[in-house]
């Protein structure tokens, strides 16, 4: 079945934790609700003492009824069972309440820590790893943790029961007591034999879950592409192989998990029958055990075979909840590559930006060990303060590693990086980022209002200051154009507006932020003549008195900025205005000819033909 296996390999920052370590993480979580814990002890010790009373009293009852038959004898045997069986209920409900209480603010700091460590790593974390396989862990692994820490309690409740059970019936016959006892042993090398197994093919459970999610979550993200070219069929045919896998591995797990259960089930029919024959034995003769004690003896196989058998289970289902701690644990202990060495705080920024013999590569290990593609092999550069920079280039040329690089997305591997003269990895990160105002290629809009969207830039700002704005980007016309202005929802990934009013909304919020330094990739996306205009003008608002990197598409842009840098793999090989690097006829003015000439007014009417007169004359 190795086939069943392929493809489920662990993510670059799994780590192996032992069992000791685990518990004590998961202990730490637990300590601050300790005086709930204690009275969760406590109720689970009265519930055991109540369940424990019942079959004593019934054993009693048995020779009570033996020697006086009447009414009341019967009637009194009954009433107490039913005092002792609400008893037991009534400390069981404080038990499973607080409990309860307990594991679900365990949980919930427990995703909140998951969800911060993973919202603080960089981006190259997210290139690296599917965003479904940390969505299964920050949410399926976490439920199950909790889980089996409510089986832990309850089989604590069933191990109590036993000890006070004991007890008891050592006072009885100690002869009939040790040969209980003798069976536990048994028992628990058959359900400890399957530790390490268990272990192994729950993490492989485990992981045939999270790649499954990725799966779907990358499948109805990219429907709209998927239905475009008709591979409908085989988006299905991928899950249809995955979810196959899942089968292979699930059934494996459950084959390996429930084996237990018919070995326990034989052990324990060896060991009642084992006792019926003993305890019969010591029923004879005088100062024998009694039938009620018998009666108990045999009740007590139970009691004492259906905790082994849980623990049997809950040992699997134990095994279960470590492996999911020790992939919330990896996340949460996953090292970020940007690292900052202070924390250094950060007024307003002038704009001045200095790169010196940057050395850049998205994959440094790889590129440490099999010589991996360099972005950036020595990058230099001066940008003045609130001057605007045009980045143009082929594709790979290294344009948008620039601008990820200025924004701290990424960590470089050599070289420095200024910020108005001040290294970039010794600034306070969160107080640089919010002079840093970014519009990514394809503008993303959150679930909301397009107001809601423009204040995520600010949580704080206020409906006037949302509203001015908006009224900036093109005069807020834009705004007129949406059904219900500001208050208009935009639906899923902002899919209700057009491309265009998306990117107006992404520049409102940019100007809401106020950003010392602006950073644009622009959209490739068509647009209309009219909403381009507008964009364009949103754009005028936005460079001014800002230092500007700008990955440039349009012509527009391009001859709007102060100075255009022409890269070519990760190396500037011209810089300076439009009208100089036409003049100079080199590699900016064939990328001109390629891909901004058309956008041009010139060409454009270089392809309409002459008016003729409506009137001939002559």
């Amino acid at each position: 079945m190795g086939f069943i296996l392929d493809g489920l390999d662990t993510e670059a920052y799994d780590r192996n934790y032992g069992d000791r370590e685990l518990l004590r993480r998961v202990l730490a979580y637990f300590r601050p609700h300790w005086r709930r814990m204690a009275l969760v002890a406590a109720a689970i010790a009265a519930n055991s003492l109540a369940s424990m009373g019942g079959p004593i009293l019934i054993a009693k009852g048995i020779d009570m009824v033996a020697q006086d038959r009447s009414t009341r004898a019967i009637l009194l045997l009954a009433v107490g069972v039913l005092l002792l069986g609400s008893t037991a209920w009534a400390f069981n409900f404080i038990q499973q309440w607080f409990s309860a209480r307990v594991v679900g603010d365990v949980v919930l700091k427990l995703r909140d820590d998951v969800f911060a460590a993973t919202v603080r790593h960089d981006l190259s974390f997210y290139d690296e790893h599917a965003s479904g396989k940390i969505v299964s862990r920050i949410t399926s692994d976490t439920q199950d943790l909790a889980e089996v820490v409510t089986l832990t309690t309850n089989l604590f409740s069933q191990i109590l029961l036993v000890a006070f059970l004991t007890v008891w019936l050592a006072r009885i016959n100690l002869t009939l007591t040790l040969l209980l006892l003798a069976m536990a042993p048994f028992a628990a090398l058959i359900a400890l034999s399957f530790r390490r197994i268990a272990r192994i093919v729950t993490q492989r459970s485990r992981r045939v879950t999270a790649k499954i999610n990725a799966q779907i979550q990358e499948s109805v993200s990219g429907i709209v592409v998927a239905k475009s070219f008709r591979q409908e069929r085989a988006i299905y045919d991928d899950f249809l192989a995955n979810n196959r896998q899942a089968y292979g591995v699930g059934l494996r797990r459950g084959l390996t998990l429930n084996t237990i259960f018919p070995i326990l089930g034989a052990s324990s029919a060896v060991g009642a029958a084992l006792l019926i024959y003993m305890g019969g034995l010591a029923t004879r003769g005088p100062g024998g055990v009694t039938p009620g004690d018998w009666y108990l003896f045999m009740q007590a196989v139970g009691f004492y075979w259906w905790p082994l058998t849980n623990i049997s289970s809950f040992w699997s289902q134990f095994q279960d909840g470590l492996a999911a701690a020790e992939r919330v644990f990896a996340l949460i202990d996953a090292e970020p590559k940007v690292v900052q060495a202070g924390a250094e705080p950060v007024e307003r920024l002038d704009g001045r930006i200095t790169f010196r013999d940057v050395r850049f590569t998205y994959t440094p290990a790889v590129e440490e060990q099999r010589g991996g593609e360099i972005v950036l092999p020595a990058f230099n550069l001066e940008i003045r303060p609130r001057e605007t920079v045009a980045l143009v280039g082929h594709t790979g040329a290294g344009k948008s590693s620039v601008a990820r690089l200025v924004a701290r997305f990424y960590e470089f591997q050599g070289g420095e990086l200024l910020v108005d003269g001040r290294d970039i990895r010794r600034l306070d990160l969160q107080s640089y980022r919010r002079q840093i105002g970014t519009v990514p290629q394809e503008p993303f809009l959150f679930s909301g209002t397009v107001a809601d969207n423009i204040r995520y830039a600010r949580p704080e700002a206020s409906d006037a200051e949302v509203a001015a704005a908006a009224s900036q980007v093109a005069g807020g016309e834009w705004v007129a154009d949406l059904p219900k202005g500001l208050e208009t929802d935009v639906g899923e990934r902002g899919a209700s507006l057009s491309m265009g009013q998306r990117q107006l909304v992404v520049l409102a919020r940019v100007v809401l932020k106020d950003p010392a330094i602006f950073i644009l990739d622009e959209a490739t996306a068509s647009v209309d003549p009219f909403t381009e205009a507008q964009i364009q003008e949103g754009l005028d608002t936005l460079m001014h008195d800002r230092t500007a990197i700008v990955i440039a598409h349009r012509l527009s842009t391009v001859k709007a900025a102060d100075r255009i840098i022409v890269m070519d793999h990760g190396e500037i090989i011209e810089e300076g205005s439009h009208d100089a690097l036409m003049a100079r006829g080199g590699h900016y003015a064939v990328l001109y000819d390629t891909y901004f000439r058309h956008q041009s007014l010139e060409y454009v009417e270089s392809f309409q033909p002459p008016l003729r007169p409506l009137v001939e004359v002559g």
